[in-house]
């Protein structure tokens, strides 16, 4: 849900197609109008930060991973919760539960599986169960 393809360097017409799939899909949430009210007042270092700070996220879950750590793992569970931070901080109010639900999406849609997936193969499931361990403890 977030709305990184707002910014107008972003402007391609996958990005925008995206973006309108993402408003006709979340549009009405209260979530989403909070997104595109932060997201559109971020300067282009400001999304530099943001997508690096993702980033890096991401790469540690997938060293984690890598080398054998199960999504239960205190590791693992601190970086899901950096991850809900991240969301919370610069997109929208996330929740536990909200997050959740976000990671049912890394799992069920193609897309966002295979962002993750491409990180490393299973890191979508891996993600998403963290989350889960995470807003369980």
């Amino acid at each position: 849900m977030h709305d990184e393809n707002a910014r107008p360097e972003n402007a391609r017409p996958e990005n925008a197609a995206h973006a309108a799939e993402a408003e006709e899909r979340w549009g009405d949430t209260e979530a989403w109008r909070e997104s595109r009210r932060r997201t559109k007042r971020y300067s282009p270092r400001e999304w530099d930060a943001i997508k690096a700070e993702g980033a890096a996220n991401e790469a540690s879950f997938a060293t984690l991973l890598r080398t054998g750590a199960r999504p239960t793992d205190e590791k693992a569970m601190d970086l899901a919760e950096a991850a809900r931070r991240h969301i919370d901080r610069w997109f929208y109010e996330c929740s536990p539960e909200m997050h959740v639900n976000l990671a049912g999406l890394y799992e069920s849609d193609p897309r966002f599986r295979a962002h993750y997936d491409d990180h490393e193969p299973g890191l979508a499931r891996f993600v998403a169960e963290a989350i889960r361990a995470n807003a369980l403890r």
